[in-house]
């Protein structure tokens, strides 16, 4: 076993890597002979397991001789029946605790660690946390306070202070045309991303930031030049690009952003700004799209699912081709929780994610109106 390989490091003493490429290819390995003993080792036999947290650092002749499994984060259902089935009996009897006598967890505290206090894949943390709220309760003991404490959302936020992480208002932030709702993957389980679109005076001048990658900037280029390709259709205004600058921003600049899936999302930013409708605030989004229009499938559905779910995301859109994903890798319980939109063009998408346009009252002329209402005031007018 061969626990976290992806942080293998290289300096003057050797290449560490480069002496796994023997071992783990078992067409050569049969006769492996270690420099330090000077002994030859047969280890065609022998099962080689490697762990890592992401992959890419792992250099690609190394991950050539691999068979590469992806092992999935825990939803929060599991996070919480692992918690109250095993978490929760060890660390209270590490400190000293009895669970009936002394501390008593509820559901909704649990899922108040797991949303606001550790967004992580696994549960390293969250038994972290588990332990800190024990040792509160054990030193009140060793204090002299013997009555029973219940942890409650109230008692966590006592005991641990603000939450590091809050989940974003989704209908605040799409109130406005120009920010949709898109989904990203990360180590820790997946995240919702916003995508912010802004216009002004100026001409032919695209600006993106958020510390965007190569791939995530050609997304938003693209993105661009389907919509003025087919701004008639779209309801804009064909000329809109000769006297505008567009400004792309996805928030949180301080963590790099890179990847194709985030360009279903620009486009639907652009669509909504230059048209002056805003996002639906319960409907978020995935794909790779092409200049034709089309939508491409990409990864990590189940982690991006999740994390919409945690959001408070009522309708989701995916590739029609990551329909096998959606079936096999989420479970069922979300999916019947939720709604999913399964499209193959970006105009089935614009269709799906634009509010209603605002009903525009009917034009009447100001100065009656004012007379009208001189005249019934009477000595009261102003």
């Amino acid at each position: 076993m061969l626990d976290e390989i992806d942080k293998l490091g290289m300096d003057f003493r050797g290449d560490p890597a480069s002496a796994l490429l023997e071992v783990l290819d078992p067409e050569q390995n049969s006769a492996f002979r270690d420099h330090y003993v000077d002994v030859p080792f047969d280890l065609s036999k022998a099962l080689f397991i490697t762990t890592a947290n992401i992959l890419d650092p792992v250099s690609p002749a190394l991950r050539d001789r691999m068979e590469v499994l992806e092992l999935p984060g825990y939803t929060e259902e599991e996070k919480v029946a692992i918690a109250q089935r095993h978490l929760i009996p060890k660390q209270t009897a590490e400190h000293g605790l009895a669970p009936d006598q002394d501390i008593a967890w509820t559901e909704d505290a649990l899922r108040l660690l797991i949303r606001n206090y550790t967004r992580e894949a696994g549960l390293r943390n969250l038994e972290r946390e588990i332990a800190t709220l024990c040792r509160k309760v054990a030193r009140q003991r060793a204090e002299g306070q013997d009555q029973k404490v219940t942890i409650s959302p109230a008692v966590v936020t006592e005991y641990l202070g603000a939450p590091k992480y809050l989940l974003e208002e989704l209908e605040e932030r799409t109130r406005v045309p120009g920010v949709a709702v898109g989904l990203a993957w990360t180590p820790a389980g997946g995240d919702i991303l916003f995508v912010e679109a802004t216009r002004m005076k100026g001409g032919k001048t695209l600006t993106l930031t958020g510390q965007l990658g190569d791939v995530m900037k050609e997304s938003a280029q693209a993105g661009l030049s389907w919509v003025r390709s087919h701004a008639a259709e779209l309801g804009i205004p064909a000329n809109f690009w000769e006297a505008s600058d567009i400004h792309l921003h996805v928030p949180a600049g301080g963590i790099p952003k890179d990847g194709p899936s985030a360009g279903v999302t620009m486009v639907t930013a652009l669509v909504s700004l230059l048209r002056g409708r805003s996002v639906r605030p319960d409907i978020a989004m995935t794909g790779e799209i092409t200049l034709s229009g089309r939508v491409l499938p990409v990864g990590g559905i189940k982690e991006k699912i999740l994390a919409a779910k945690r959001a408070g995301v009522k309708s989701v859109i995916l590739p029609k081709r990551n329909e096998k994903n959606l079936l096999e890798d989420v479970p069922q319980a979300v999916r019947d929780s939720m709604t999913f939109h399964l499209v193959e063009s970006i105009p089935e998408v614009i269709g799906l994610v634009l509010a209603e346009a605002p009903e525009r009252p009917e034009p009447v002329v100001a100065r009656e109106v004012a007379e009208a209402l001189a005249d019934r005031a009477g000595p009261w007018r102003n």
